[in-house]
């Protein structure tokens, strides 16, 4: 009997290491293929409409008379706001700057033979959500010419800026494009090396980019976001 318990027992023990040899070699295999992984990327784009205009007016006068200078930019900027609110500007959408007065003779380093002392910088600002509206007046500017207001055009510090403001209204759209679009690209990849796509490792969102979409349309933007997924690979 003791020895038939032996044999028994032997058998038991025996059993129970190859058992667990399988299940050793089970979890080796589970874990190895853990670092079976995939890095892909979601790119998604949109082009939207500018929804917000920045627009300044720039005037310029020079002399040497101070008090002549500020009625000349009264008067101009009287017309001005005339001219915005005779073509659809509110009130609300206006804004008329202090003037900037620069000293051509506090100069000291100046060499040159001035004619006039003071030179004084006249801004009115539009700033406005009828961004279309702004751009055929910008066109019509011209019109402030007729009564002798001279418009500066070109100048860097004062430029026309249209901006996208309602980037939360596409977001989960544009995220849910960019997520299938990098599936997509996993599910390709997982194919071509004869695997399977599993769950999810790692995900991270990039930030959403706002630009011009070129040079010639500021008023129309490429609204960028781009994802990162790392997916688990099954055989």
């Amino acid at each position: 009997m003791k020895a038939k318990s032996i044999i028994i027992a032997s058998a038991l023990i025996a059993a129970a290491i190859v058992v667990l040899g399988f299940a050793l070699k089970g979890g080796i295999d589970r874990f190895a293929d853990r670092d079976r992984v995939v890095t892909v990327r979601g790119l998604c784009e949109k082009e939207v409409n500018a929804n917000k205009v920045t627009w300044p007016i720039v005037t310029k006068e020079m002399g040497n008379d101070l008090g002549s200078i500020y009625t000349k930019i009264q008067s101009s900027n009287q017309s001005i706001v005339s001219f915005l609110k005779s073509n659809g500007i509110a009130d609300a959408e206006i804004s008329v700057n202090p003037p900037s007065v620069y000293d051509n003779f506090a100069d000291r380093y100046s060499t040159q033979n001035l004619t006039y002392r003071y030179q004084v910088t006249n801004v009115v600002v539009v700033t406005s959500d009828k961004v279309e509206l702004v751009r055929e007046l910008i066109k019509k500017q011209t019109e402030l010419l007729r009564q002798g207001i001279a418009v500066v055009a070109g100048d860097y510090n004062y430029q026309t800026r249209y901006e996208y403001t309602d980037l939360n209204s596409i977001k989960p759209e544009m995220i849910a494009e960019a997520t299938a679009n990098a599936r997509q690209a996993a599910d390709k990849f997982a194919s071509d090396s004869d695997s399977k796509l599993g769950k999810i490792k790692t995900a991270s969102q990039g930030q959403f980019s706002i630009e011009d979409r070129d040079q010639y349309t500021p008023n129309i933007k490429t609204v960028r976001i781009v994802t990162y997924i790392t997916y688990y690979l099954e055989d």
